[in-house]
């Protein structure tokens, strides 16, 4: 991985197209997608979650045609098996209860380890990997970034619905991932080594196998040289996923050069991060979120231009801007929530939520 490079993960829901309830596909379309895909696409402990992840890509050009490529193949596959996809947080109505567990001996393990905690976790996120190979510059930037979480996550939310209930979250899967051990804002670490001596205690001492366990919004990668972003749902259109990753590696590359240049962005603390996130959860792109410098609650779009000020010059050297620019249309048509709670207002009726979110998947492919 290079400076800077993107890896993009999207998990997705396998659908009935009469009952519009998740449908398991005993990994029918994982099996017809290896010969194409390969290690592109996988299953997951849910039999009805199906996950596509891009190769390493230089750019986020590259990295729209890799996610497209990967969406068209995707829904290909699915309508073999006469199957829809959809990708949001969260299922409008179907119960996490009634999914089979996918037969594999790391998912055995983990049930029997997490049992409904495990079970229920029945969401579907966007995972973003951005290359960085200094483990101590990527522990620094990762401290720095943690503040701007929650300002990316209120783009991203698409969860509003569960079990057949309106939530009163624009990301209810947040809320559902929040059971897991060691998920949420990270600590703040002053180093790759005392980051390593924390990972290498949790395993020493039985909590966790590998620092995959590890289910931060951000993490230092176990095993590749990137941050990863673990923050947001899953959207629904491939120009809301790449908006979000060209905002993250725009983000990284500041800070990074801030690093470089001996400067750097203020750090702040776990808990007062985690405010914001509950209000990002909850509101979306329609919260106030709380400014700690100026220790005052600023309505949202205000604090999206500031971000947009402070990664407009490296979004320009990345060649991201009109990526990045896409925020104008979030913020204009409403995130995945506030569509899919639009379409529930309009019909109340969740089949035609979910018909709506399998319609928008395919959108611009």
């Amino acid at each position: 991985m290079g400076l800077f490079t993107l890896g993009i993960e999207e998990e997705f829901q396998t659908i009935d197209p009469e009952t519009r309830e998740l449908k398991s596909h005993m990994s029918k379309i994982v099996e017809g997608g290896k010969t194409i895909l390969q290690e592109r696409i996988k299953q997951e402990m849910h039999q009805a979650v199906v996950e596509v992840g891009t190769n390493i890509c230089e750019n986020i050009q590259e990295a729209r045609e890799e996610v497209t490529y990967l969406r068209k193949m995707l829904l290909d596959l699915a309508q073999k098996q006469n199957l829809h996809i959809a990708a949001a947080g969260t299922h409008p109505f179907s119960d996490w209860q009634h999914q089979l567990i996918t037969e594999d001996d790391r998912y055995n393990k983990l049930i029997d380890e997490m049992r409904d905690v495990a079970r229920g976790n029945l969401i579907f996120g966007l995972h973003v990997h951005v290359g960085i190979e200094d483990r101590d510059d990527a522990i620094n930037i990762m401290n720095q970034a943690r503040y701007f979480l929650p300002h990316i996550f209120a783009l991203s939310v698409n969860s509003p619905f569960w079990c057949g209930r309106n939530t009163g979250f624009h990301s209810y899967r947040a809320k559902v991932f929040d059971k897991f051990p060691r998920t949420g804002i990270p600590e703040h670490f002053k180093s790759a080594a005392e980051y390593d001596s924390y990972l290498n205690l949790l395993i020493k001492t039985g909590c966790i196998d590998n620092g995959k366990k590890i289910w931060w919004d951000l993490r230092l990668h176990p095993f590749f040289p990137t941050i990863e972003f673990r923050i947001c749902d899953v959207p629904m259109r491939v120009d809301e996923t790449i908006c979000l990753a060209a905002i993250m590696q725009a983000l990284i590359a500041k800070l990074y050069k801030l690093r470089q240049q001996n400067l750097s962005f203020r750090p702040y603390p776990r808990h007062l991060i985690n405010e914001n996130k509950w209000r990002a959860g909850r509101y979306g792109i329609n919260s106030k979120l709380i400014d700690f410098g100026k220790e005052a609650e600023v309505p949202y779009n205000e604090l999206v231009d500031e971000l947009l000020d402070f990664i407009k010059e490296t979004a320009d050297e990345l060649g991201s801007t009109n990526e990045v620019n896409y925020v104008h249309e979030i913020l204009k048509n409403g995130t995945g929530a506030d569509r899919q709670l639009k379409v529930f207002e309009e019909t109340n009726d969740f089949n035609a939520v979910v018909d709506y979110i399998v319609n928008e998947t395919k959108f611009g492919l």
